[in-house]
């Protein structure tokens, strides 16, 4: 599998679309300078591109494996964790007080791109990682900071989120895990944990575990929930990893795709942990490691829609069959063509979504300002959902394009498809991300929303002499979003939003969608103007009969009762 990282489109969107300059401008970010901005992403390019994209096939053909208690994580992974380690990416965005390099989210984000297309399974394990460093960061005391965060930004440690348990799911209030101080200010730490990315390996001297648990008078659900770090090797004196601690992976599950990434059950008797952050307020501290992830993940997905199209676009390129015009190759035929164009487009949108997150995020967190922040929590859902839901649309695509051979394992397309099929259920399913985005991200009334529509509609005014049909497309689009979003938020029954939360999150991902390319096409060549064209004419007029979905409500959802369902 040939992988090219897309450079040029990461350059462009920073300086026409998303505005990297701004988030430069502040005293915090100050280093985060265009001549900085292109050596990483040249280094990151040369990464991915040479160590990290040859081990995409044998992470799936051989997978991380239990073998007596041991995780053996697939070959050449370790070589390629080392590299990553050791170019310092995993902390990019870590204060520079701990071995960091300070620099803000969205060029992380556009490197943990490149990384999940050249090979998602491995990329997972410095995803998690990072989410905990900046968990510890906000949330850690001094002490555990001192200790923790040197280990993790190098990569000698690694971290882990435990959330999940068996009987919970996404109930995370339903969880059982207990920790019981053991007056010494460690607490003993007892309990089962499933789907745990990356719960062991055999290339880090330690894995430090992030887990919920429930301390003795804990109040039922999330409130009163604590947060632990528990890891694999209790720390000496000096800080390196000691004697073992009382936990273990039980199993590894046997997963629809991602087989290099060892998702462990793990079991925990009694181990010794730290409380991090306040007694009972641990998902306060957790959801700082899960927002980081969300985007992530959103990220993940985009990762793949473009690994997957550049495997696709190659196959069609070479692969002759029909009469083609031209190369004589099926990338002359209509639907083929199709197909092609549409994946190219909505990866691109769905980057530039990311990227307009990323610098929200780096924006509050430079300046303080509440309206950054309101952006940055408003677009978090929308990125991850939108951008898993487009590597699952792209990956499925690829696979049709390669025809039969798309059905067969040797040509790689279908690992695409397996592999990023989780993305849309972890990090919180993508059903969930849109109730978040149309309940707690429209408490503020819609503020939030209406203020991101008023800039788009705002750019496609200015586009009206350029590029009439595409400018009044979505400055309509947009127009019809608002007037969904102001009866959304009429609506006091939350069921009523529910019931359409997913469809007005496709909606307004389209409509962002819409203004990255407009504003492309606007500052770009004829080339990103005709992609462009293709988003506008064949994805944006899907908004209609979303934002229509939103509106018909849930009554005739409810009208199926459970007997009907059945019947």
């Amino acid at each position: 599998m040939t992988y090219r990282a897309p450079t040029r489109d990461f350059a462009f969107l920073f300086e026409h679309v998303v505005d990297l300059g701004r988030v430069a401008d502040t005293d915090r970010f100050a280093e985060a300078t265009p001549e900085t901005a292109e050596a990483i992403l040249s280094e990151a390019a040369k990464l991915c591109e040479e160590v990290l994209s040859p081990l995409q096939r044998s992470g799936d053909t051989d997978p991380a494996r239990l073998e007596n208690g041991v995780v053996r994580t697939s070959p050449g992974f370790a070589e390629g964790y080392r590299a990553i380690a050791e170019g310092g990416w995993i902390g990019m965005s870590a204060n520079p007080d701990h071995g960091g390099m300070g620099l803000p989210q969205v060029l992380t984000t556009a490197v943990n791109e490149m990384m999940s297309s050249a090979c998602l399974a491995l990329q997972l394990n410095p995803l998690m990682t990072q989410g905990q460093i900046e968990a510890l960061e906000h949330h850690a005391s001094d002490e555990i900071k001192a200790l923790y965060l040197p280990k993790l930004v190098s990569g000698e440690w690694c971290g882990t989120m435990n959330l999940t348990e068996p009987q919970a799911g996404s109930d995370v209030g339903a969880l059982r895990t207990k920790a019981e101080p053991n007056g010494d200010g460690t607490y003993k730490v007892t309990g089962q944990k499933i789907y745990i990315s990356w719960g062991d390996n055999d290339f880090t001297e330690n894995v430090c575990h992030l887990v919920l648990a429930r301390l003795p008078g804990g109040a039922p659900g999330t409130k009163g929930i604590s947060l632990f770090m528990v890891p694999k090797r209790l720390p000496r004196e000096d800080g390196s990893a000691g004697e073992t601690n009382s936990l273990r992976v039980v199993s590894l599950e046997h997963k629809m795709g991602l087989h290099g990434s060892p998702t462990a059950v793990m079991e925990y008797d009694g181990a010794t942990g730290w409380l991090i952050g306040q007694p009972h307020k641990g998902m306060a501290a957790m959801f700082t490691m899960m927002n980081n992830a969300r985007l992530g993940v959103g990220v993940q997905g985009i990762g793949v829609a473009e690994g997957a199209y550049q495997h696709a676009l190659a196959y069609a390129l070479d692969r002759k069959q029909g009469k083609a015009e031209g190369s004589g190759t099926i990338v002359e035929h209509a639907d083929v063509r199709r197909m092609l164009a549409g994946m190219k487009a909505e990866t691109y949108a769905a980057r530039g979504i990311a990227l307009m997150c990323a610098v929200a995020i780096d924006m509050a967190t430079a300046t303080g300002d509440s309206g950054w922040a309101a952006r940055a929590a408003l677009l978090t859902p929308i990125a991850k959902a939108f951008g898993t839901e487009t590597g699952i649309a792209v990956a499925r695509d690829g696979v049709q394009v390669h025809g039969g051979m798309g059905f067969i394992e040797e040509t790689g397309a279908a690992q695409y498809s397996r592999d990023v099929r989780v993305t849309a259920i972890y990090e919180g399913t993508n059903g969930i991300q849109a109730m978040d985005l149309v309940a707690r991200k429209m408490m503020d009334g819609g503020e939030a929303a209406y203020r991101l529509l008023d800039e788009i509609e705002h750019g496609a005014e200015a586009a009206r002499t350029r590029f009439p049909e595409m400018a009044q497309a979505v400055w309509e689009a947009a127009e019809t979003l608002r007037e969904t979003t102001e009866w959304l938020v009429a609506q006091n029954d939350m069921t009523q939003r529910f019931a359409g939360a997913v469809p007005y999150l496709r909606a307004f991902a389209l409509v962002l969608g819409g203004h990255v390319h407009l504003t492309s096409a606007m500052k770009g060549d004829a080339p990103r103007a005709a992609l462009a064209t293709v988003f506008a004419r064949r994805r944006l007029p899907e908004h209609a009969a979303l934002l229509a979905e939103v509106m018909a409500g849930a009554e005739d959802l409810y009208a199926l009762d459970a007997e009907a369902l059945a019947a």
